[in-house]
């Protein structure tokens, strides 16, 4: 088949999960004899252009493609898939994967000239608080033209699959993100950047938006007793002012240590020698640093919405969303309990990486691509 993704921000790259699954599905993709193309913004990576890679044509077989693209908030993914759907729209391709609801505000165009359309929803992005007003009605606007064009459309969790039904009467397809299984490595790099050894942080890894909760976890761990680190792990996106928010509510707290955007052996560090992994979020889609940090073999500590909950199922722990207390006193209680630790580390490398195989998820796309035309 010849596909063609859009929607993610550029690959290869860990500027956000969107990019990760492009990457997985799209190399995973031609290695089974596809043809596919990945529509690329331009610009700089979201975190600063420090982090900007060599621009690249190809990737493991994938063919890249930058499309223009407006550099400011609200407009950067607007107008690169709308260009990369003109684009999609008058190329030989058998398939148009959109990702990201915001994108699909142009699927209607593809669709237009014959392709098959399909739309995955990584989360129920109008509901995220960083978008202003109009950007929020314009991703919104993006979910209805899904909902009303695409030939399938993908969604991550259960929780989102019940709201397209609920919400629109229209049928969806569960698949999940997927991981691989991860090499632990020993902590050389964060012991010589950040002063840490194996079992001595705590970590937070993800995007600094308010919807990840990050302000809840600061919140809970200064109220606890313990000699461990808490290390926040990642980047602003689309502004730093939440970030900005953050390193003030910590500054009091010397056991705090903010890194920034991280990727490489770091990143692979972070997680392989983390005493827990803590996502507080409010809203998700799938969230991939939550399946990485169980490939790792890490105890996870996540809020109990659906979408974390059906992830960790009884291999991980959780605290009600948005209870900073039940968060604290969780806290508290596996830094006293270490065996406890212990056993959850045991078995969560095994139960994820079974459960959530990037060979079969890409498996399962590759059906849902070729499957007989029937709108909902």
């Amino acid at each position: 088949m010849r596909i063609a993704m859009l929607g993610h921000k550029r690959i290869p790259s860990r500027e956000g999960g969107v990019e990760v699954v492009v990457g997985e599905l799209s190399t995973g993709m031609v290695s089974r004899g596809h043809s596919v193309v990945c529509y690329n913004r331009r610009g700089h990576h979201i975190s600063g252009e420090k982090f900007d890679t060599e621009k690249l044509s190809e990737f493991q077989g994938v063919v890249l493609k930058d499309v223009p693209t407006i550099q400011k908030k609200g407009l950067a993914a607007l107008t690169s898939s709308f260009f990369a759907s003109v684009r999609a729209a008058f190329g030989k391709y058998d398939v148009v994967h959109f990702h990201a609801e915001g994108p699909c505000a142009m699927l209607w165009l593809p669709k237009l000239f014959g392709k098959r359309c399909i739309a995955t929803v990584h989360g129920l992005d109008h509901q995220r608080s960083k978008w202003g007003s109009f950007a929020s009605k314009y991703i919104l606007f993006g979910e209805k033209c899904a909902v009303r064009f695409a030939d399938e459309i993908i969604v991550l969790s259960k929780n989102v699959q019940d709201y397209f039904l609920s919400t629109y009467s229209r049928q969806t397809v569960f698949i999940p993100n997927g991981v691989n299984k991860a090499e632990v490595l020993p902590a050389d790099m964060i012991s010589d950047n950040y002063s840490v050894n194996k079992d001595s942080y705590i970590l937070y890894l993800g995007r600094l938006v308010p919807e990840k909760g990050v302000h809840y976890l600061i919140d809970a761990f200064k109220q606890i007793t313990t000699d461990k680190k808490l290390i926040i792990a990642g980047g602003s996106s689309d502004t730093s002012e939440y970030e900005q928010q953050l390193r003030s509510l910590a500054e009091d707290d010397d056991r705090i240590i903010f890194t920034g955007f991280v990727q490489g052996q770091l990143l692979c560090e972070l997680y392989s020698n983390a005493y827990i992994y803590v996502l507080p979020s409010d809203l998700e889609g799938m969230p991939l640093s939550l399946l990485e940090a169980m490939s790792y073999g890490n105890c996870c500590l996540t809020s109990d919405i659906p979408e974390c909950a059906e992830v960790t199922q009884e291999f991980g722990v959780t605290f009600p969303k948005g209870d900073v207390k039940a968060l604290a006193d969780k806290l508290q209680y596996l830094c006293d309990n270490s065996d406890i630790v212990g056993k959850y580390k045991e078995n969560a490398a095994d139960y994820i990486t079974n459960k959530y195989s990037w060979s079969s998820i890409i498996d399962r796309t590759l059906e849902l691509y070729r499957k007989p035309d029937k709108h909902r």
